[in-house]
């Protein structure tokens, strides 16, 4: 049994590393289980939703080309003309800090007609010279384009493209901007996103505009929910920039970036990986692969929107766009370049860049940063030991308790991360893996104890009731039937008169007396948690403090002597309406060092105690005929239990003892002892002074009184009669009050 034990908690405790290790790779990235991933981005996305601000930022405005512009200017795409107007009112009439463009123009615009002419003007109308003059003067106005990038030059104006991981047939469309720097002077190893084509604006429009950012290019979870997206991105060894962070670097006058790095995981010796960007001392953290969390303010509508048209027509008030933060861009049906994203379904990636450009401001981005991982790892790792090593030690109430309060400080750990600190730590992991180990230890410990109780029931189910059985299960003490020596308090009862009643009594009568007084005896030590250790006749002998340790050993004895005693006086008047024998019983309790184990031979054994304090208290329970009480405790035995009153019997020397001993009566518990008790106790401690100091004539007159008080009492006879014998022949000089049995 125990090497099944042991195979048991070894299994438990492999399969709980096993466990823990698989999730911690997971952590690492070593190994992929999906399902963890999804739950750590159900959580993400809640912690994301409830620390939302839900402010409007009134220093960005987006200008939507809705559905109502469609309606009043026309089809998309507009003509260059037009947006080099929608350039020209923004800047000079409403006074805009800085505008940004969702959108990308790759393609001349020919709908003024300015293609057409030009080809007649080689063909039919070569010789035409009024045609070609009036051509030539009307050409600056026809070509939009080039209207479109006078707009734009001198402004602060950010224009939009985008690039693709894939390698398109028209791999390069329009002008990219100057990159940022090439990738091999970068102070990190590159693991960014590997542009294969893109497309961007006409050159004359690039080249007119201050600068550009890509767009698009998002990290798309594998649930389809947009969480990331990367700031820089490299092309061809080239590294750009997005067009949020080149807004953001606008506002600054485009000042260097700076990069971060730190060590993979936080650890020294380990491979540079980048951490953040610095622009002019304001920190921008991101991962290795210059991606960002998305920081949202709130639902759709967190910045001001206004339609196209409006500003087009000069009817927006101009206060809403003075010194303001602009990005163009759609949101009418069909033009709308939506997003799923954690805090709605349906988002407007043009709102996307104004939650990006308005967290650089505020300098509320949440970080991940390579360290963070060791802190994770050890937390997956102390929650695999406490549950191997502290939650087997538990009872079920401790084991929940312990496992709701870890289960909490995770979860609040990781929120003060979120909230104070800005850090995004994992939290479905280790949540996942303390239910899954706490499962594992229930399931491993229903079967353990269900295991561990057959076997205490099978070594003691026969001595001590199954409640202490119960109590054996949960507890952390091992258990055994071998012998050991520690301090414990025996109880030996008699049925007085028995052999008489024997005599007098049918066989089958006689069982049921024996069985009518000692069935519910046993109960009531049992329920004093004692253990019986054998019926011997018409007696009982029982113990306390094993199997299992009991600090109260002496008063749980006490507790059910006093209880057997009311219980006979209960019994007496069934036993008469039965035509029984009136029944009378014995008590004999001592306490001290006796040795306790499975005691016999091969042929028989017994779980049973012994040692000269149990012989001690077998001489006790004879003292009680003697005495005429029905219950007598040593002095060691009173110490040990003081929540009882006693009364004082004797000091004696017991047959086979050199030493004397005093032993008591116990009355009743503290509480339920009544002041003439106390009164009647208090003599007796005066008679027995008196007795001890030969003051025979003060120790006669107050035992006289007690006697007349308690005719029916025998200890106050037995000492006046000792007294009168004592008169007579007078104790030795030296005589110290003890009375000496020579018999048992």
């Amino acid at each position: 049994m125990r090497l099944s034990y042991q195979w048991f908690s070894i299994f438990r405790i492999l399969l709980c590393i096993s466990i823990t290790g698989a999730f911690m790779l997971n952590t690492v990235g070593l190994l992929a289980l999906p399902t963890l991933e999804r739950m750590e981005n159900i959580f993400y996305d809640l912690r994301l939703r409830n620390t939302l601000v839900n402010t409007v930022d009134p220093r960005i405005v987006i200008v939507t080309i809705d559905e109502a512009s469609l309606s009043q200017e026309g089809q998309w795409p507009w003509s260059r003309d037009k947006m080099a107007y929608l350039v020209d009112i923004l800047f000079d009439y409403y006074g805009i800090k800085l505008l940004g463009f969702d959108m990308v123009f790759p393609e001349p615009d020919t709908s003024s007609g300015i293609t057409t002419l030009n080809k007649l003007a080689t063909t039919q109308l070569h010789d035409d010279a009024r045609f070609l003059s009036a051509l030539e003067r009307l050409k600056p106005q026809l070509s939009y384009d080039d209207t479109f990038a006078k707009s734009l030059k001198n402004r602060p104006v950010v224009l939009g493209y985008f690039f693709s991981h894939i390698k398109e047939k028209l791999a390069q469309i329009g002008k990219l901007p100057l990159p940022l720097t090439k990738t091999n002077n970068l102070p990190f190893s590159p693991l960014l996103f590997d542009a294969q084509s893109y497309a961007a604006n006409l050159p004359e429009l690039q080249n007119a505009a201050a600068s550009a950012g890509f767009f698009e290019n998002p990290f798309i979870d594998q649930d389809g929910i947009y969480r990331k997206l990367p700031l820089l991105i490299q092309y061809q060894h080239q590294l750009y920039e997005s067009l949020s962070l080149a807004l953001f670097r606008a506002l600054l006058d485009y000042p260097a970036i700076e990069f971060a790095v730190g060590d993979k995981y936080g650890l020294q010796n380990n491979e540079s990986r980048l951490e953040g960007l610095r622009i002019e001392g304001i920190s921008i953290p991101v991962d290795e692969s210059a991606a960002i969390l998305l920081p949202f303010r709130g639902r759709q509508g967190s910045f001001n929107y206004i339609s196209a048209t409006d500003v087009l027509n000069g009817l927006t008030d101009v206060t809403k766009l003075k010194d303001k933060i602009v990005i163009l861009g759609a949101t009418a049906v069909g033009l709308l370049d939506s997003r799923a994203t954690p805090v709605q379904h349906i988002y407007p990636g043009v709102e996307v860049h104004a939650n990006i450009l308005s967290a650089m401001l505020d300098q509320t981005i949440k970080s991940r940063p390579n360290y963070i991982i060791v802190p994770e790892m050890i937390e997956l790792l102390a929650i695999c030991l406490l549950v191997i090593f502290l939650f087997p030690h538990l009872t079920a109430i401790r084991s929940a308790l312990t496992f709701s309060s870890l289960l909490a400080c995770g979860i609040l750990a990781n929120f003060y991360c979120w909230t104070s600190l800005g850090i995004d730590t994992i939290l479905a992991i280790p949540i996942t893996l303390l239910f899954l180990l706490y499962g594992i230890q229930i399931f491993f410990g229903f079967f353990l104890e269900s295991r561990k109780k057959r076997q205490l029931s099978a070594m003691f189910g026969q001595y001590i009731p199954p409640e202490l059985v119960e109590q054996m299960s949960q507890s952390d003490e091992a258990f055994s039937l071998k012998g050991e020596s520690r301090e414990m308090t025996v109880f030996f009862s008699d049925v007085r008169g028995f052999t008489t009643i024997s005599e007098t009594q049918e066989p089958q009568a006689l069982c049921e007396i024996i069985n009518a007084i000692f069935t519910p005896a046993t109960h009531l030590i049992h329920e004093a948690n004692g253990t019986i250790d054998k019926y011997i006749g018409d007696a009982i002998m029982a113990f306390w403090g094993a199997p299992m340790h009991n600090p109260h050993h002496a008063s749980g004895a006490v507790q059910s002597a006093l209880a057997i005693v009311d219980m006979l006086a209960t019994l007496q008047s069934e036993f008469t309406n039965k035509g029984w024998p009136v029944i009378d019983m014995g008590i004999g309790i001592n306490t001290g060092t006796m040795n306790v184990g499975n005691m016999g031979s091969q042929f028989r054994m017994a779980y049973t105690v012994m040692g000269d304090a149990v012989n001690l208290g077998s001489r006790l329970e004879e003292l009680t005929k003697q005495y005429g009480v029905k219950i007598i405790v040593s002095e060691s035995t009173r110490l040990a239990a003081p929540g009882f009153v006693y009364r004082e019997l004797d000091r004696v020397r017991v047959k086979g003892k050199q030493y004397p001993i005093t032993i008591y009566e116990p009355i009743g518990k503290k509480a339920d002892i009544l002041p003439e008790q106390y009164q009647t106790i208090g003599l007796l401690e005066s008679a027995l002074r008196y007795y001890r100091q030969q003051q025979w004539t003060l120790a006669i007159a107050i035992f006289t009184e007690l006697s007349m008080q308690h005719p029916n009492d025998k200890l106050y006879t037995i000492y006046l009669e000792r007294i009168g014998l004592y008169q007579s022949s007078p104790p030795e000089t030296d005589w110290d009050g003890v009375f000496t049995y020579t018999s048992k």
